[in-house]
């Protein structure tokens, strides 16, 4: 079976501005430029690519401490997911919609790290973006 692989642009597209890297995808210009050229396989390794990226970041702010609570929140907030998508890199997406919403983020599944448990959603979001942003761009500046 043929699996369609959908882009993972939110439609916050920071590289109009001059960015090369994308504050909403965390992908590089490139791989903006290229999606549609890529075959499925090249867009299920940059997906996962990205679901890697998220992760690895994510994991210095948050844990997953209910997946299934986690997932039923994306599904009643209507935010977009992938059944393969790690927790975490959908966490990323909950908070990127949620963030001025949420009170309490252990009714979404979710629980902020000890450095960072004094932070509101929204000032969570951000510095987690802002880390993400700089993975990103170093990951884009990495590759050929």
């Amino acid at each position: 079976m043929n699996r369609r692989i959908v882009s993972p642009c939110v439609g916050l597209c920071s590289t109009t501005v001059g960015d090369t890297t994308c504050r909403g995808c965390q992908r590089h210009d490139r791989e903006i430029r290229d999606w549609l050229g890529y075959d499925g396989a090249e867009r299920e390794a940059r997906m996962q690519a990205l679901d890697t990226l998220r992760v690895t970041v994510a994991e210095r702010y948050l844990t997953v401490t209910d997946a299934a609570l986690l997932e039923a929140q994306l599904v009643r907030h209507r935010i977009r997911f992938r059944p393969d998508q790690p927790a975490l890199s959908r966490a990323v997406e909950l908070l990127r919609v949620g963030r001025q919403r949420i009170n309490d983020m252990h009714r979404y599944g979710l629980a902020p790290r000890a450095e960072v448990s004094m932070l509101p959603p929204a000032e969570l979001y951000a510095t987690l973006n802002r880390a993400l942003s700089v993975a990103a761009q170093a990951r884009s500046d990495a590759e050929p």
